[in-house]
């Protein structure tokens, strides 16, 4: 039974193909596969779960996105493993996104807590942590 668990999650970007191309890979590494996909927005789905992201409309733009107000924090998302946080913290390098917390790395979030910090396009805070 699904009862409680995520249906979906949507997202407004500031510019879609900026935004499907950094999260793209990125879902399809832990195992997403592509959903559905129209003129202003596309969405990647794994399991019952599926995240959408869609064009802000240019009236909606004026006001930029920060973790720091009211709403969305961050997501944060498991990895296989401490080996696949590893990894996938080069392939973040070798993309040019820069790792937050790079003094704390990869223990910003506790000492028992290893994971990889980072931001898409608009600056949301995207997690990718290992099982304990």
């Amino acid at each position: 039974m699904s009862k409680g668990l995520i249906h979906h999650i949507e997202l407004y970007v500031s510019n879609l193909k900026t935004s499907t191309h950094f999260w793209g890979w990125f879902l399809e590494e832990l195992g997403y596969s592509a959903f559905q996909k129209w003129e202003s927005g596309q969405s990647w789905k794994k399991g019952e779960t599926y995240i959408v992201f869609v064009q802000a409309e240019e009236r909606f733009l004026d006001v930029t996105y920060h973790r720091c107000r009211v709403g969305l924090n961050h997501l944060a998302f498991y990895a296989d493993s401490r080996q696949h946080v590893d990894d996938m913290t080069e392939k973040l390098k070798n993309k040019g996104i820069a790792i937050l917390y790079k003094k704390q790395h990869p223990f910003a979030g506790g000492d028992d807590h290893y994971a990889v910090y980072f931001e898409d396009p608009d600056r949301i805070k995207v997690e990718l942590v290992a099982p304990e």
